[in-house]
């Protein structure tokens, strides 16, 4: 069964820009996409112990500020070494102007 977290309101997240949420020791961003779409996914790097928050987000990547490594934020997938690793993600759902997380 899926437990929804109120995370943050829309207009916390710019288009291409991500939030970052903690929640029971879990490290996680929320993404807002070019088609104004929210995606969450784990906050941490999974080739290094990084916080992705300071990466850069485009397009649908998000790319680790230490070593470039990059993901897509929709799947979580690995795109580019050295994380070779996918990123856990979670569902997303909009209530009014709140962004709620499956957890």
């Amino acid at each position: 069964m899926t437990s929804w977290i109120d995370a943050c309101a829309k207009s916390d997240i710019e288009a291409e820009e991500s939030f970052r949420f903690d929640h029971s020791g879990r490290v996680l961003l929320i993404y807002r996409s070019p088609d104004d779409e929210y995606f969450a996914t784990d906050g941490i790097c999974t080739h290094e112990h990084i916080f992705l928050q300071d990466g850069l987000v485009m397009g649908y990547e998000v790319e680790c500020p230490k070593h470039a490594s990059t993901f897509d934020y929709r799947t979580g997938e690995a795109l580019k070494a050295p994380a070779c690793v996918d990123l856990r993600t979670y569902p997303v759902k909009i209530e009014g102007e709140r962004v709620l997380i499956g957890l």
